[in-house]
């Protein structure tokens, strides 16, 4: 991808960064969101590993006693923190089912938007490189990340089988199906990320990708 103007998109972090100073925003706001922007940041910058229960709690301003009572463990921590995010890669409301090739497109097109701008956000890309240098000691992050990998292909698998059933999508294994819609959308995007050779895309950028993605699949797999 090209470098452009920032986006909305492109400046929303995963959490409004917290401040370690006496007083200020972070020191009023809820103390979970102190404790899971603190806790993002210490695993970025310490490896999860490396970044201590206390040290999270230090930075958000809790004690380690209100920590454990909101989150259980560090593990806990880490789980929110994806959660949160993973949430965000899902419509607010499931789709209906398309009543056209058009509708079908479209609605392929909302969701490869929608998954890609969050996806490529850089605390999601983040937490992906953390997973690969974290892989031998703390391979309960990338379990975590293949949690929510499946659940986005799940959703996509359940929306594809109803548009099969409307006779929009010619018969077949819509988990096959799922798959060839994510890879044509993401194709080694997340790779390139993480090894800082391509740019997030942009709003305008990730639509037309988007577009182009629902088109491709639509033409290859469409009953039309």
């Amino acid at each position: 991808m090209t470098r452009s103007s920032s986006t909305a998109v492109d400046r929303e972090p995963l959490h409004p960064p917290v401040q370690e100073a006496s007083g200020g925003p972070a020191a009023t706001a809820p103390a979970a969101d102190r404790i899971l922007s603190a806790a993002f940041s210490a695993f970025v910058e310490e490896g999860y590993t490396g970044a201590s229960t206390l040290r999270i709690a230090t930075r958000a301003k809790v004690s380690k006693r209100e920590l454990y009572a909101l989150f259980g463990n560090k593990l806990g921590i880490l789980r929110a923190c994806i959660a949160l995010r993973a949430q965000r890669m899902q419509p607010p409301e499931p789709p209906p089912t398309p009543r056209d090739p058009k509708e079908l497109e479209a609605t392929l097109t909302a969701f490869g938007t929608r998954l890609l701008e969050e996806i490529t956000h850089p605390s999601v890309v983040a937490v992906h490189s953390l997973a690969v240098a974290e892989s031998a000691r703390a391979p309960e992050i990338g379990r975590e990340l293949d949690q929510v990998r499946r659940q986005v292909h799940a959703s996509v698998v359940e929306w594809l089988a109803r548009a099969q059933a409307a006779g929009l999508l010619r018969p077949g294994d819509p988990q096959a199906l799922a798959t060839d819609f994510l890879g044509l959308l993401m194709g080694d995007l997340m790779v390139r990320l993480m090894q800082r050779v391509a740019e997030r895309p942009t709003a305008r950028q990730a639509r037309r990708a988007a577009g182009r993605t629902a088109a491709a699949f639509v033409r290859i797999h469409g009953s039309a």
